[in-house]
Protein backbone atom coordinates (compact mmCIF):
# COMPACT_ATOMS: atom_id res chain seq x y z
CA UNK A 1 0.00 0.00 0.00
CA UNK A 2 1.46 3.36 -1.03
CA UNK A 3 0.08 6.83 -1.67
CA UNK A 4 2.10 8.83 -4.21
CA UNK A 5 1.61 12.61 -4.07
CA UNK A 6 3.23 14.41 -6.99
CA UNK A 7 4.15 18.09 -6.97
CA UNK A 8 2.98 18.52 -10.55
CA UNK A 9 3.86 22.20 -10.75
CA UNK A 10 7.45 21.48 -9.74
CA UNK A 11 7.82 18.57 -12.16
CA UNK A 12 6.20 20.46 -15.04
CA UNK A 13 8.91 23.11 -14.74
CA UNK A 14 11.59 20.43 -14.75
CA UNK A 15 9.96 18.85 -17.79
CA UNK A 16 9.81 22.19 -19.61
CA UNK A 17 13.51 22.84 -19.08
CA UNK A 18 14.62 19.27 -19.81
CA UNK A 19 12.45 18.45 -22.85
CA UNK A 20 13.32 20.34 -26.06
CA UNK A 21 10.68 22.73 -27.35
CA UNK A 22 10.94 21.01 -30.71
CA UNK A 23 8.33 18.64 -29.21
CA UNK A 24 5.24 20.28 -30.69
CA UNK A 25 1.65 19.51 -31.50
CA UNK A 26 0.09 19.48 -34.98
CA UNK A 27 -0.65 23.21 -34.61
CA UNK A 28 3.06 23.91 -34.12
CA UNK A 29 2.79 24.96 -30.48
CA UNK A 30 5.18 23.37 -27.96
CA UNK A 31 3.88 20.53 -25.82
CA UNK A 32 7.29 19.63 -24.38
CA UNK A 33 6.35 20.21 -20.73
CA UNK A 34 3.26 18.01 -21.04
CA UNK A 35 5.16 15.32 -22.91
CA UNK A 36 7.98 15.31 -20.37
CA UNK A 37 5.67 15.34 -17.37
CA UNK A 38 3.50 12.48 -18.62
CA UNK A 39 6.66 10.46 -19.16
CA UNK A 40 7.84 11.25 -15.63
CA UNK A 41 4.49 10.28 -14.15
CA UNK A 42 4.46 7.02 -16.11
CA UNK A 43 7.94 6.21 -14.79
CA UNK A 44 6.94 7.03 -11.21
CA UNK A 45 3.85 4.83 -11.36
CA UNK A 46 5.76 1.95 -12.96
CA UNK A 47 8.62 2.16 -10.46
CA UNK A 48 6.63 2.68 -7.25
CA UNK A 49 3.30 0.95 -8.03
CA UNK A 50 1.11 3.19 -5.84
CA UNK A 51 -2.40 2.23 -4.80
CA UNK A 52 -3.31 5.90 -4.42
CA UNK A 53 -2.15 8.78 -6.59
CA UNK A 54 -2.68 12.54 -6.84
CA UNK A 55 -1.07 15.47 -8.62
CA UNK A 56 -1.00 18.78 -6.75
CA UNK A 57 -0.88 22.14 -8.49
CA UNK A 58 -0.18 25.77 -7.70
CA UNK A 59 -3.41 27.71 -8.07
CA UNK A 60 -1.30 30.64 -6.88
CA UNK A 61 2.47 30.18 -7.04
CA UNK A 62 3.07 33.50 -5.19
CA UNK A 63 0.18 33.89 -2.75
CA UNK A 64 -0.55 37.47 -1.68
CA UNK A 65 -0.68 36.47 1.98
CA UNK A 66 2.91 35.20 1.81
CA UNK A 67 4.07 38.32 -0.09
CA UNK A 68 2.36 40.54 2.50
CA UNK A 69 4.46 38.84 5.17
CA UNK A 70 7.75 38.89 3.19
CA UNK A 71 7.61 41.11 0.07
CA UNK A 72 10.73 39.47 -1.40
CA UNK A 73 8.98 36.10 -1.58
CA UNK A 74 9.59 34.74 -5.11
CA UNK A 75 10.08 38.32 -6.34
CA UNK A 76 12.72 37.17 -8.82
CA UNK A 77 10.02 35.37 -10.79
CA UNK A 78 7.97 38.48 -11.54
CA UNK A 79 10.57 40.34 -13.61
CA UNK A 80 8.71 41.05 -16.88
CA UNK A 81 10.47 39.43 -19.82
CA UNK A 82 12.81 37.51 -17.55
CA UNK A 83 13.42 33.79 -18.07
CA UNK A 84 11.29 32.88 -15.07
CA UNK A 85 8.35 34.97 -16.28
CA UNK A 86 8.55 33.45 -19.77
CA UNK A 87 8.66 29.97 -18.22
CA UNK A 88 5.66 30.76 -16.00
CA UNK A 89 3.57 31.81 -18.98
CA UNK A 90 4.42 28.83 -21.15
CA UNK A 91 4.30 26.23 -18.39
CA UNK A 92 0.95 27.67 -17.29
CA UNK A 93 -0.46 27.20 -20.79
CA UNK A 94 0.82 23.62 -21.05
CA UNK A 95 -0.22 22.81 -17.48
CA UNK A 96 -3.86 23.35 -18.42
CA UNK A 97 -3.51 20.82 -21.25
CA UNK A 98 -1.75 18.35 -18.99
CA UNK A 99 -4.36 18.49 -16.26
CA UNK A 100 -7.15 18.16 -18.82
CA UNK A 101 -5.64 14.86 -19.94
CA UNK A 102 -4.99 13.64 -16.39
CA UNK A 103 -8.55 14.40 -15.31
CA UNK A 104 -9.84 12.55 -18.36
CA UNK A 105 -7.80 9.51 -17.33
CA UNK A 106 -9.15 9.64 -13.77
CA UNK A 107 -5.94 10.82 -12.10
CA UNK A 108 -6.77 13.12 -9.18
CA UNK A 109 -5.56 16.71 -9.67
CA UNK A 110 -5.86 19.00 -6.64
CA UNK A 111 -5.31 22.68 -5.99
CA UNK A 112 -6.71 25.33 -3.67
CA UNK A 113 -7.28 29.05 -4.36
CA UNK A 114 -4.57 31.24 -2.84
CA UNK A 115 -2.23 28.36 -2.13
CA UNK A 116 0.69 26.51 -3.66
CA UNK A 117 1.06 22.84 -4.53
CA UNK A 118 3.18 22.28 -1.42
CA UNK A 119 0.26 23.43 0.76
CA UNK A 120 -2.13 21.08 -0.99
CA UNK A 121 0.33 18.22 -0.54
CA UNK A 122 0.62 19.03 3.17
CA UNK A 123 -3.12 18.58 3.59
CA UNK A 124 -3.36 15.49 1.36
CA UNK A 125 -0.44 13.85 3.18
CA UNK A 126 -2.30 14.35 6.46
CA UNK A 127 -5.47 12.71 5.09
CA UNK A 128 -4.18 10.02 2.74
CA UNK A 129 -3.66 6.34 3.50
CA UNK A 130 -0.14 5.73 4.77
CA UNK A 131 2.63 5.38 3.86
CA UNK A 132 2.86 8.51 1.71
CA UNK A 133 5.69 9.33 -0.70
CA UNK A 134 5.86 12.94 -1.93
CA UNK A 135 7.63 13.56 -5.24
CA UNK A 136 8.99 17.09 -5.50
CA UNK A 137 12.08 19.16 -6.20
CA UNK A 138 10.96 21.66 -3.55
CA UNK A 139 12.98 21.23 -0.35
CA UNK A 140 10.28 23.00 1.67
CA UNK A 141 8.43 19.68 1.61
CA UNK A 142 11.18 18.09 3.74
CA UNK A 143 9.26 19.52 6.71
CA UNK A 144 6.51 16.95 6.09
CA UNK A 145 8.84 13.98 6.67
CA UNK A 146 7.56 11.73 9.43
CA UNK A 147 8.91 8.22 9.90
CA UNK A 148 7.47 5.81 8.93
CA UNK A 149 4.44 7.55 7.44
CA UNK A 150 5.72 10.32 5.12
CA UNK A 151 8.89 10.56 3.02
CA UNK A 152 9.97 12.76 0.12
CA UNK A 153 11.36 11.47 -3.16
CA UNK A 154 13.66 14.25 -4.35
CA UNK A 155 14.66 14.20 -8.05
CA UNK A 156 18.38 13.81 -8.63
CA UNK A 157 18.27 12.88 -12.30
CA UNK A 158 14.77 13.36 -13.68
CA UNK A 159 12.67 10.78 -11.87
CA UNK A 160 14.91 7.88 -12.84
CA UNK A 161 17.12 8.67 -9.84
CA UNK A 162 15.38 9.86 -6.68
CA UNK A 163 16.79 10.56 -3.25
CA UNK A 164 14.54 9.16 -0.54
CA UNK A 165 14.39 11.75 2.23
CA UNK A 166 13.32 10.38 5.60
CA UNK A 167 14.16 11.68 9.07
CA UNK A 168 17.62 10.09 9.00
CA UNK A 169 18.40 11.78 5.69
CA UNK A 170 17.33 15.19 7.02
CA UNK A 171 19.66 14.65 9.97
CA UNK A 172 22.50 13.47 7.72
CA UNK A 173 22.20 16.41 5.33
CA UNK A 174 21.58 19.24 7.79
CA UNK A 175 22.70 17.97 11.20
CA UNK A 176 19.31 18.63 12.78
CA UNK A 177 16.48 16.52 14.22
CA UNK A 178 14.59 14.83 11.40
CA UNK A 179 11.38 16.78 11.98
CA UNK A 180 13.00 20.21 12.34
CA UNK A 181 13.54 21.22 8.72
CA UNK A 182 11.07 24.13 8.77
CA UNK A 183 12.79 25.64 11.84
CA UNK A 184 16.17 25.34 10.14
CA UNK A 185 14.81 26.85 6.89
CA UNK A 186 13.44 29.93 8.68
CA UNK A 187 16.87 30.68 10.17
CA UNK A 188 18.96 29.85 7.09
CA UNK A 189 16.60 31.29 4.48
CA UNK A 190 16.21 30.16 0.89
CA UNK A 191 17.48 32.46 -1.90
CA UNK A 192 15.55 30.48 -4.53
CA UNK A 193 12.31 31.58 -2.83
CA UNK A 194 13.49 35.10 -1.99
CA UNK A 195 13.69 34.31 1.74
CA UNK A 196 16.77 36.04 3.17
CA UNK A 197 16.88 34.17 6.47
CA UNK A 198 18.15 35.73 9.68
CA UNK A 199 20.96 38.12 8.73
CA UNK A 200 24.30 36.75 9.85
CA UNK A 201 23.08 33.17 10.26
CA UNK A 202 24.21 30.65 7.68
CA UNK A 203 23.77 26.90 7.38
CA UNK A 204 26.23 25.94 10.14
CA UNK A 205 24.87 28.39 12.71
CA UNK A 206 21.26 27.53 11.87
CA UNK A 207 22.04 23.85 12.28
CA UNK A 208 23.87 24.42 15.57
CA UNK A 209 21.03 26.47 17.03
CA UNK A 210 18.39 23.91 16.10
CA UNK A 211 20.51 21.08 17.52
CA UNK A 212 21.13 22.95 20.75
CA UNK A 213 17.60 24.16 21.45
CA UNK A 214 15.56 21.54 19.61
CA UNK A 215 13.04 23.84 17.95
CA UNK A 216 12.56 27.37 16.68
CA UNK A 217 10.08 28.09 19.48
CA UNK A 218 12.78 27.25 22.03
CA UNK A 219 15.34 29.35 20.14
CA UNK A 220 13.00 32.38 20.16
CA UNK A 221 12.23 31.83 23.85
CA UNK A 222 15.95 31.75 24.66
CA UNK A 223 16.62 34.84 22.50
CA UNK A 224 13.94 36.81 24.32
CA UNK A 225 15.31 35.70 27.71
CA UNK A 226 18.96 36.46 26.89
CA UNK A 227 19.17 38.71 23.81
CA UNK A 228 22.82 39.51 24.46
CA UNK A 229 24.02 35.91 24.18
CA UNK A 230 26.46 35.66 21.28
CA UNK A 231 24.70 32.72 19.65
CA UNK A 232 21.25 34.32 19.99
CA UNK A 233 21.86 38.04 19.44
CA UNK A 234 21.11 37.92 15.71
CA UNK A 235 17.83 36.09 16.32
CA UNK A 236 16.93 38.52 19.09
CA UNK A 237 17.58 41.47 16.76
CA UNK A 238 15.34 40.04 14.04
CA UNK A 239 12.43 38.50 15.91
CA UNK A 240 9.93 40.31 13.71
CA UNK A 241 11.39 38.66 10.61
CA UNK A 242 11.46 35.26 12.32
CA UNK A 243 7.79 35.48 13.28
CA UNK A 244 6.80 36.42 9.72
CA UNK A 245 9.05 33.82 8.11
CA UNK A 246 7.59 31.04 10.24
CA UNK A 247 4.20 31.72 8.67
CA UNK A 248 5.61 31.84 5.14
CA UNK A 249 7.68 28.66 5.44
CA UNK A 250 5.18 26.50 7.32
CA UNK A 251 3.12 24.17 5.13
CA UNK A 252 -0.50 23.93 6.31
CA UNK A 253 -1.96 20.50 7.00
CA UNK A 254 -5.62 21.53 7.19
CA UNK A 255 -6.73 23.30 4.01
CA UNK A 256 -10.49 22.91 3.43
CA UNK A 257 -10.05 20.68 0.39
CA UNK A 258 -13.09 18.74 -0.80
CA UNK A 259 -13.03 14.98 -0.51
CA UNK A 260 -10.81 13.65 -3.30
CA UNK A 261 -10.74 10.08 -4.55
CA UNK A 262 -7.05 9.19 -4.66
CA UNK A 263 -7.58 5.69 -6.01
CA UNK A 264 -5.19 4.96 -8.85
CA UNK A 265 -7.13 4.54 -12.11
CA UNK A 266 -6.36 1.30 -13.92
CA UNK A 267 -8.85 1.18 -16.78
CA UNK A 268 -8.37 1.99 -20.46
CA UNK A 269 -8.32 5.59 -21.65
CA UNK A 270 -11.74 6.93 -22.68
CA UNK A 271 -12.02 7.52 -26.44
CA UNK A 272 -12.38 11.27 -25.97
CA UNK A 273 -9.05 11.40 -24.11
CA UNK A 274 -7.33 9.50 -26.90
CA UNK A 275 -8.83 11.88 -29.45
CA UNK A 276 -7.63 14.87 -27.46
CA UNK A 277 -4.16 13.34 -27.10
CA UNK A 278 -3.98 12.82 -30.86
CA UNK A 279 -5.04 16.42 -31.49
CA UNK A 280 -2.23 17.61 -29.23
CA UNK A 281 0.40 15.27 -30.65
CA UNK A 282 0.65 13.41 -27.33
CA UNK A 283 -0.69 9.98 -28.22
CA UNK A 284 2.53 8.15 -27.37
CA UNK A 285 2.94 9.92 -24.02
CA UNK A 286 -0.66 9.22 -23.01
CA UNK A 287 -0.39 5.59 -24.12
CA UNK A 288 2.69 5.12 -21.91
CA UNK A 289 0.95 6.60 -18.90
CA UNK A 290 -2.18 4.48 -19.43
CA UNK A 291 -0.01 1.35 -19.68
CA UNK A 292 1.80 2.25 -16.45
CA UNK A 293 -1.46 2.96 -14.62
CA UNK A 294 -2.85 -0.36 -15.77
CA UNK A 295 0.14 -2.07 -14.22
Amino acid sequence: MLTLLVDASSLLYRAWFSTPDSVRGPDGRPVNAVHGFLGMLARLVADHDPDHLACATDLDWRPAWRVDLIPAYKAQRVDPGGEAAVADDEVGRQQALCFELLAGLGVAVAGHPGYEAEDVIGTLAERAPKPVAVVSGDRDLFQLVRDPDVSVLYPVKGVSELLRVDEAEVTRRYGIPGRAYADYAVLRGDPSDGLPGVKGIGEKTASALVRRYGSLDKIVEAARADPGASSLSRVAAQLDYVERAIQVVAIPRDLPLPEIDLTRPRGPAPPEVLERAEALGLTGAVDRLVAALGG
